[in-house]
């Protein structure tokens, strides 16, 4: 490593981890680490985030965003930024508001589409896939739709792409990450299904891997699927830190698998009978943890050092009961926090995958788990937050309500939340002194 790339990711990873293990910045969908931690378990410094709020009580700003996206804010150096689309699916747009003020600097229309494909559900929209940003770059993706880097101070467009090919479907979900010089994206479509790097700076493809799931039996009834929801998926890969190198866990339909970001190898996989699976991947305790997908979906923990198909070898533990379809999970320490759409939220030691308790929650969920200063935060379509304990006994601290729903994981700046509902973005904190 050269020592100005050194400085570079030095500068980064400070700008990261300010306030203790605490989140300055929302980089990504899920936050720096990509897992829903805005601090790191068991870190004794406090960021500070509400724990009560309403429509009139701890609101900084409240501001409006036009047409419907359910792409999670993302936060950097005073700016956030959010992606958004027609609901007809045929102009897609950018918006950058000033995390301060919550004041809309930017509302770009960045592509068009003639023909787009009916969503067929109100479950996704076309402005699902969240941003990713870094200093100076932000990275916007509506699947095969566009994908574009912009200037985040000109707003003007450095690269773009309108050609990587997928058929969604039922709308884009997979959110772009950023890692070293590469831009990973995830097209798990009806007709092709791919990861693929492309160089930040140019757009250009680095590396393209086509997913390896056994397409021919997709249902178990005997017979191949050749169209429809079957093959699709909408999750986000995440990479991590093993064996003194780098991974990137990626869940796709039909098989989860283990890629190598530098080059897209395929280091091994799982196979499962699931398909359209929306959570992202987690890591922790040594442990890979997947969530299948539909019609019945299952968290997998999967022992990491495998080599090809370790669905017979490597699968320490799985659990059916109460496990979402869409929110993804968190991992704190050595205890797994899920709620299901249904609104089952459930711990359970992540360790052996053994139930510590469980409780209903009386929502319906979509949007991702946070965890900060030994709470979680659940979010629902009703605009309402429930916020417990993240231990071992069930005790729930607050519940809070917003004008409208949310369908959007929340993010996290210093002591403030920012939520996007159905139709508002806010900035969610204590007054000074409090």
């Amino acid at each position: 490593m050269t020592a100005s790339r050194f400085g570079r990711l030095t500068a980064v990873c400070v700008v990261f981890l300010v306030c203790g293990g605490a989140a300055a910045e929302w980089p990504e969908f899920r936050g720096p680490w990509g897992n829903g931690l805005a601090s790191q378990v068991g870190d004794s410094n406090k960021i500070g985030l509400p724990l009560r709020w309403s429509e009139s009580e701890n609101v900084k700003w409240k501001t409006a965003i036009p047409h419907r996206g359910w792409s999670t804010p993302v936060v950097f150096e005073g700016k956030i930024w959010l992606t958004t689309a027609t609901a007809d699916g045929r102009e897609f747009f950018v918006i950058c508001a000033d995390a301060d003020t919550g004041r809309i600097r930017l509302n770009k229309r960045l592509f068009t589409s003639s023909n787009p494909e009916p969503l067929g559900n109100d479950v996704n929209c076309y402005g699902s896939p969240s941003c990713a940003v870094e200093a100076g770059r932000v990275y916007v993706h509506f699947g095969s739709y566009g994908t574009a880097c912009l200037d985040t101070e000109s707003g003007e467009v450095a690269w773009e792409r309108t050609d990587l090919p997928c058929r969604h479907y039922r709308g884009p979900g997979s959110s772009v990450i950023l890692f070293g010089d590469y831009l990973i994206v995830t097209m798990d479509g009806v007709d092709v299904q791919y990861v693929a790097a492309l160089d930040k700076k140019t757009g250009r493809t680095v590396w393209k891997t086509d997913r390896t799931a056994d397409w021919n039996d997709l249902d178990g009834d005997g017979k191949p699927f050749s169209e429809g929801d079957l093959r699709k998926a909408y999750s986000t890969p995440l990479v991590i830190d093993f064996d003194g190198g780098k991974q990137m866990l990626s869940a796709g339909a039909k098989a989860a698998y283990c890629y190598d970001p530098a080059t897209g190898e395929e280091l091994w996989k799982i196979s499962y009978g699931c398909y359209s699976g929306a959570s992202r991947p987690l890591f922790g305790n040594g442990l890979a943890y997947i969530n299948t997908g539909f019609p019945r979906p299952e968290i997998w923990a999967v022992r990491l050092g495998g080599r090809g198909d370790v669905t017979d070898t490597h699968v320490v533990w799985k659990r059916r009961q109460a496990v979402p379809q869409i929110p993804s999970a968190v991992v704190a320490g050595e205890l797994l926090f899920m709620v299901s759409d249904s609104g089952a939220a459930t711990c359970l030691d992540a360790v052996t995958g053994e139930e510590v308790w469980r409780e209903h929650l009386r929502g319906r969920f979509a949007a991702s788990l946070l965890y900060a200063d030994g709470r979680i935060y659940c979010f629902d379509k009703e605009g309402k937050t429930f916020v417990f304990a993240a231990g071992r006994e069930f005790e729930l601290l607050a519940e809070n309500k917003l004008d409208s729903g949310f369908m959007a994981s929340p993010a996290v700046s210093g002591g403030s939340l920012i939520l996007r509902t159905v139709s508002d973005l806010y900035r969610i904190e204590k007054p000074q002194g409090q």
